[in-house]
């Protein structure tokens, strides 16, 4: 397959072919789309300079779901190892997105973007977009888009197991977010499952959601507290800072009170008195993925439609 052959499909000449590749203007938007679907339907990749080698890095405008220092953590691999594969970098908001047919790239990344937003991507775009830790769901994506993220499912199981095996015996629960929104209901599910298999108390009033700000920690650490946990799991945003600060208040001290998981934040946690026991995405190997399936995605390469990762368990002190 090539321009000729590919103009010759959609009926128009090759020069308008080569405009939509290039992002030229003075293409309609119903013959650019006509062009990108057969392109996509015959696996045809235009071929890349050099100099055009740039990705894109859609990120949230505001803090939302998940909170921003994941998105930083994610956005400093990514920085660090797409420039080694001879990647250059440009960040885009995704209330800019707008302006993303003005832009000549290779591929796409997104981070803290919810899929949704981008589930009309194929009609747009014949570049692959890589959508980081987030799961496709139910929604239904072109074979353009591609998923990297990290196992949920063995992440909750992880910190759960490693309560149960300090003795642990009843463990409660928060979860950063709201049902519905970036992971929080697929950490519920993997939560309830793994209280279930390791024979934990799997009581639903064990398990909360926080909401997307840090409004509730307090009540909710009161409300466990009450019914007499003896650990705290709370995967997502700032619950290692809040859970500490909460605690606080309530005159618990970590561990001898209470043990705790949290989520790992860099320039946090291992500071943290005492330094905070957490779970943690592996976002240099992330990142590191990523890089390798743009590399694959723009040289026509097959690549899976989802890649997921492990999590990795920090062990600190603040668990018994």
């Amino acid at each position: 397959m090539n321009i000729r052959k590919i103009a010759e499909i959609a009926e128009v000449s090759p020069a308008t072919v080569s405009r939509v590749f290039n992002r030229n203007p003075g293409v309609s938007r119903s013959v650019a789309q006509k062009v990108r679907k057969i392109a996509l339907k015959y696996n045809y990749h235009p071929r890349i300079p050099d100099k055009l080698k740039n990705v894109v890095i859609i990120t949230p405008y505001n803090s939302v779901y998940p909170v921003q220092s994941c998105i930083d953590m994610l956005l400093m691999a990514l920085t660090g190892e797409l420039p080694k594969a001879g990647f250059r970098v440009e960040i885009l908001p995704v209330n800019s997105l707008d302006r993303l047919p003005e832009i000549r790239f290779c591929a796409a990344t997104a981070i803290g973007v919810e899929p949704s937003e981008l589930a009309d991507w194929e009609d747009k775009f014949t570049e692959p977009l890589f959508i980081i830790d987030r799961s496709p769901g139910e929604g239904r994506f072109g074979k353009n888009v591609f998923f990297v993220n990290s196992d949920e499912t063995y992440g909750m199981e992880l910190a759960l197991n490693h309560l149960k095996e300090r003795n642990c015996r009843k463990v409660g629960c928060i979860i950063h977010g709201v049902p519905g929104e970036g992971n929080a209901s697929l950490r519920e599910k993997a939560i309830c499952k793994a209280l279930k298999k390791l024979d934990l108390p799997d009581n639903r009033q064990l398990i909360h959601f926080s909401g997307n700000d840090n409004s509730r920690y307090v009540e909710l650490v009161g409300k466990l507290l009450k019914q007499n946990v003896d650990a705290l799991f709370c995967p997502g945003g700032s619950a290692g800072i809040m859970i500490l600060y909460a605690l606080s208040l309530f005159n618990k001290k970590i561990p001898d009170d209470i043990s705790l998981i949290a989520s790992e934040q860099t320039f946090f946690s291992s500071y943290a008195v005492p330094p905070q026991t957490t779970i943690t995405q592996e976002y240099k190997q992330l990142a590191e993925k990523v890089t390798t399936l743009i590399g694959q995605a723009v040289s026509g390469e097959k690549i899976p439609a989802i890649s997921t990762l492990p999590y990795c368990l920090i062990s600190r002190e603040s668990v018994k």
